[in-house]
């Protein structure tokens, strides 16, 4: 097994681990409740067969020591199909903190409802939370992109005519309550609540004494109230009657997950032996478009200009696409001069930008396949325009109308990330492959760059550091910064959607590609000014 199988197998092993949850104490305790396990949920929700495309997995991971294990952030969130149908599924697992919300939860719970307004999925909230996890709600409660969003979101994404559905299985508390009420349509089960405040806060606010089911039960807003759509006995009868809402949604055209095509275990191989885990070897980017698009489709754009990037029309599952590629090996410009792999120049970046602008015109979804250092830097690159240049491909990518999918096959550093439609750009999803790494520079350049300025304060406060004192600062510095770029750390802080193998890439890139093909035409493309 080449090094770059050997990690995504370490990746796959501790996502496994991860899926495990808080372990069977947690699902003990949602038995004697008389309801199901998250995961349990979901199983009992989607079809049989089709995979379940989870994003978020590794929200939160190692970020809140203090607090214990929060593993995805105690909150499930991926495309699933349900009678047929690709849904977006959001889910609390209430044995994390009783399904409490950590910032991450909250981040995480954000880009699924974007990615549901982008794709048009109907949502599914499985409701079982206990509210705003409140040590930390100074970083929850009131900001533009905290918890009121969510609710905001429900608004808005109703208005878009986007359906929404709410199971409430078990808790619903405070604020989060609004979650449900604002959905098309609401599900509470037997033993499930739902309130503003709980029988504690009510006698602290207003010294009444009063029962949880009398307050907030199934049966209260099923006859009383009159919250309620439909009441059921249990977890099991909720999970049916949000399938046949769901069936009953009018019929679409749409993809069934379970018609795109499975790992091809050639391409496994070829993908693997192709790029390296450390990013050191070189490679032709031509041969991993080969084994992501469908066989002859890929037509080279501007072949022999630019050679830094590479531009290609392509199809994937005979869906059109342009795709906007870092080639990872050396070549030469027009002057003969030679170009570093990886390294965005004037040349290409004026290439790429009108690709994109094509692609716009021809409203052909977008591919960014990112292994890049950053943009050329230097006396001749300056004078080449490179700043110029660079700023035309932020442009248009800016502005693009059409859809844009990125995935990060190595590095992702600098300025190079935003050309190439990082995660401040508006990817409908952005994906990364195990070896993957994200930062404004790489370990080594940053190492020195900070040690640097370590030095000179050093010097500044009378301090006079030996060798012996300057390489262990160096060495420090240098795994302090390896451990920000990597991947985990990025998808632990929502910077990418999901972790992926190599060979699950083309699946990946298929399954949204069916999903955008339900979304035309797009809005009109405009750039505004630029230099020329």
């Amino acid at each position: 097994m080449s090094r770059l199988g050997e990690l995504t197998q370490a990746i796959e092993d501790e996502e496994q681990q991860i899926r495990i949850g808080t372990g069977p104490g947690g699902l003990e305790r949602q038995r004697r409740l008389g309801r199901l396990g998250v995961r349990e949920r979901l199983e009992q929700l989607l079809d049989r067969g089709p995979p379940f495309l989870e994003l978020g997995l590794w929200a939160a991971w190692g970020m809140y020591a203090e607090w214990g294990s929060i593993p995805a952030a105690g909150v499930i969130t991926g495309i699933g199909q349900v009678c047929g149908r690709a849904c977006l599924v959001v889910a609390n697992d209430a044995t994390v903190k009783a399904g409490a919300m950590f910032p991450q939860s909250v981040k995480k719970v954000l880009r699924a409802q974007k990615v549901a307004e982008q794709f048009r999925l109907p949502i599914i909230y499985l409701v079982d939370s206990a509210g705003v996890f409140l040590p930390l709600q100074d970083e929850i409660f009131p900001d533009e992109d905290d918890f009121g969003r969510i609710f905001r979101n429900n608004a808005r994404l109703s208005a878009m005519g986007i359906p929404q559905l709410a199971a409430v299985l078990g808790h619903c508390v405070a604020g989060g309550a609004y979650l449900p009420v604002l959905c098309d349509k609401l599900i509470m089960t037997d033993g499930s609540q739902m309130y503003l405040a709980g029988p504690a806060l009510v006698k602290a606010a207003i010294g009444q004494q009063v029962d949880p089911e009398e307050l907030g039960g199934a049966t209260m807003h099923s006859r009383v109230s009159g919250t309620a759509d439909f009441h059921e006995p249990n977890d099991e009868a909720a999970l049916v009657r949000v399938r046949k809402l769901i069936d009953q949604l009018p019929a679409e055209t749409g993809v069934r997950l379970d018609q795109i095509a499975h790992r091809n275990e050639s391409v496994r191989t070829e993908l693997e032996q192709i790029v390296s885990a450390d990013g050191r070897t070189e490679y032709d980017i031509r041969r991993v478009i080969n084994c992501l698009v469908d066989a002859e489709s890929a037509q080279e754009y501007k072949a022999e200009y630019g050679k830094s990037l590479v531009t290609t029309f392509a199809k994937i599952g005979n869906h059109p696409i342009g795709i906007v590629a870092n080639q990872h090996c050396r070549s030469q410009s027009s002057r003969g001069e030679l170009e570093i792999g990886g390294v965005v120049y004037a040349e290409s970046a004026e290439k790429a930008a009108r690709f994109v602008l094509n692609c716009n015109q021809d409203q052909i979804p977008l591919v960014f396949l990112q292994d890049v250092q950053g943009f050329m830097v230097g006396r001749a690159a300056e004078q080449s325009g490179i700043i110029r240049s660079g700023a035309k491909l932020v442009n248009v990518v800016s502005n693009s109308i059409v859809p844009k999918l990125t995935v990060i096959l190595g590095g992702s550093f600098g300025a190079g990330n935003y050309a190439l439609c990082g995660k401040a750009y508006d990817p409908w999803l952005i994906l990364a492959w195990p070896n993957a790494r994200y930062a404004v520079m790489g370990a080594q350049q940053a190492a020195e760059t900070l040690l640097t300025l370590r030095l000179r304060d050093a010097e500044r406060n009378g301090q006079k550091l030996d060798e012996g004192e300057i390489a262990e600062l160096r060495q420090q510095t240098k795994q302090s910064y390896e451990h920000q770029t990597d991947i985990r750390y990025a998808a632990a802080r929502g910077w990418v959607d999901a972790i992926i193998a190599p060979y699950e890439t083309r699946r990946w890139l298929h399954t949204a590609l069916e999903l955008i093909s339900q979304r035309r035409p797009f809005t009109e493309f405009k750039t505004g000014i630029w230099q020329v």
